[in-house]
């Protein structure tokens, strides 16, 4: 794995940021989980997180995760994977085969696939609802406004093992209030899984409740574009 030797101190670093806010905070060291996110990395450099000791994991696409993580699990069968990217339809039942949590769930059409998916198959993910707090056109997640009302119909309708709520504030904005509002929204329906925070912000969300915090770059470097 040569070339993939600073993935272990990166990871050890951002650990230990994340051990101190959650001690600061009060908050039990185990409180925060940590999603390395490898999306566009070579299953090298997830190798490498995993030869450091991690093993929770997060990709974008459906396609680049089932590309990757099946001969990484026969490895490491402990090892979690949560697809962090919008789910197309008629991926849903990759989706399934391959992750072990999905937190992009934001639209009825999903939720029933998932649903009739899940039933099918007799596999249980934990599944996050995404909130579109920003309420921005070109991003996916269900408008604030309407998430109470699809998060009662994904539980009681659908029956979907819903465990918590994600989302991905606007770049141009400060973070807080999109986190504050997330909190409050997953606080009306007892929901205790906030995945919340990036490379650059997840300190904050930490300070805010999050329980899950989706860190890349920090972890694998900067992605590489390809020509």
């Amino acid at each position: 794995m040569t070339g993939y030797a600073h993935i272990a101190a990166n990871l050890a670093e951002v650990k230990a940021r994340i051990a101190k806010q959650a001690k600061d905070w009060q908050r039990a060291p185990d409180a925060v989980h940590l999603v390395a996110v490898g999306k566009t990395h070579p299953a090298e450099a997830i190798e490498a997180a995993l030869a450091a000791g991690h093993r929770v994991f997060g990709e974008n696409r459906v396609q680049e995760a089932a590309a990757k993580f099946p001969a990484l699990r026969v490895r490491h069968p402990d090892l979690r994977l949560h697809l962090i990217g919008p789910l197309q339809s008629n991926k849903i039942k990759q989706a399934v085969e391959v992750c072990d949590a999905i937190e992009t769930v934001d639209r009825d059409k999903l939720a029933q696939g998932l649903a009739a998916e899940l039933a099918k198959s007799g596999k249980r993910l934990d599944l996050f609802i995404q909130v579109n707090t920003g309420e921005e056109e070109q991003k996916a997640g269900i408008l604030p406004r309407d998430a109470d009302d699809f998060i009662r119909r994904c539980r009681a309708e659908y029956q979907l093992p819903i465990v918590g709520l994600m989302c991905i504030p606007p770049a141009e904005e400060h973070p807080a209030p999109h986190f504050a509002l997330l909190g409050e929204i997953a606080k009306r329906h007892g929901l205790a899984k906030l995945s919340m925070g990036m490379s650059g912000d997840y300190e904050l969300a930490i300070q805010m409740g999050a329980t899950h915090v989706r860190v890349g770059t920090a972890i694998f470097g900067v992605r590489e574009v390809k020509a």
